[in-house]
Formats: structure tokens, sequence, C-alpha cells
């Protein structure tokens, strides 16, 4: 009688879940929500008023243990600066074929430059679009921010940045930001000139 009823105590668990709703999650249409830990598609962060945070000291790229990460640097200077240290990160690419978002390179980043978002729709037909550059990465400076070059804060160091004592952009910053646009502006303009046109 055992030898009979162990088969049936086996399909114990299939029968058991045969007449359940079927728990199916209509993706596209319906997006599971992410884990707030979730390791998706790196960001290059800002501070408040739109410095970049990225001093380019390509720490994250030696820490990556696939080589996904590019990162290439270039100096600041006084009164327009990328970013509040002594370099910034000019070149910045991650190869998302190769990235198997372990976050080794958030932890070995110094300044809070990169980390990591909820995104995780990275598929794509194209391998070179798969290969993420700066412009990509890094997070469009909001209302509140300005956009670089512009210089640190006055009487700021880099150090009352990395500490967070920089909360927004001063009235210097603005200044200097409205004049080099309007300078840009007046110089993209070419003086209108009239000439005749032929009979």
């Amino acid at each position: 009688m055992g030898g009979f009823l162990a088969p049936v105590a086996g399909f114990g668990v299939t029968f058991a879940t045969m007449f359940r709703k079927v728990a199916t999650q209509e993706y596209p249409e319906v997006k599971r929500p992410t884990a707030k830990r979730f390791h998706g598609r790196h960001q290059l962060n800002r501070y408040a008023d739109g410095l970049e945070k990225c001093i380019g000291c390509e720490l994250c790229a030696w820490a990556c243990p696939a080589d996904a990460i590019y990162v290439e640097a270039a100096d600041n200077f006084d009164g327009s600066r990328f970013s509040p240290g002594d370099r910034y990160g000019r070149v910045y690419q991650i190869n998302y074929l190769r990235c198997i978002f372990c976050g080794l390179c958030i932890e070995a980043c110094p300044t809070r430059a990169l980390t990591m978002t909820n995104e995780y729709e990275l598929a794509d037909d194209n391998r070179t679009s798969l290969i993420y550059e700066k412009h990509q990465l890094l997070v469009p400076s909001t209302s509140e921010q300005l956009t670089p070059p512009f210089p640190m804060a006055q009487g700021r160091s880099d150090r009352d940045y990395y500490r967070n004592l920089v909360t927004g952009p001063t009235q210097e910053q603005q200044d200097y930001v409205e004049a080099r646009d309007s300078d840009s502006d007046s110089a993209e303009t070419p003086a209108s000139t009239e000439t005749e046109v032929p009979r």
C-alpha cells in the first residue's frame, strides 16, 4: 500500500498548485518595483551648486574586476572649473557589455560621485549604444543648480564641498555663469550684413 501512495505523495506539490491563480507579471506594462539597494545603471552626481563630484581619480576603473570603466582626467583652472578638486573626469565611459553590476566601483569612489540607480532596462540591439558616455551618466542640472564650468563658492574649499557645507550656488557664481552665457551668445550671433541680390 505504501508503494502505491508514494508516487501520489510525490505529485502532492504539483496537485496543490494546479488550481491556484498564476502570479504572472505583465512586463513591460506592469513593472515590479526593485529593492531600495538594487544595483542598476550608474549615474554621476553633482554638488548642490552644480559642480561635478567626479575628480577623475580613476579609482572606480582600478576597482572594476571586469575592466568596464574608462576615465580620462583633465585639470581644473582657477575661476573656471568643473569640480571642486584639482582635476575632473573629462572622459567617463562605462561598457555595459562587460559590467557585472557588482558595485565595487561605488565602494571605491572617495567623493560619492558614482552611484547606482534602480534602472535595469539596458537592452539594445547595437553594441556601441551600450557603451555609455559621460553626458549619458551625468545627472542633469536642476533649476537650482548651475551648469559648469564656473568657480567654486567664494570662501569655500574642496573639503567644504565634500562635507556638504555648500548648499547651493552663490550670487557670485550666478553672476559668472550669466556673464559667460551672454558672452557666448554674442559670439555665436554674427553681425547682419546686407548683400546685393544679382539681377
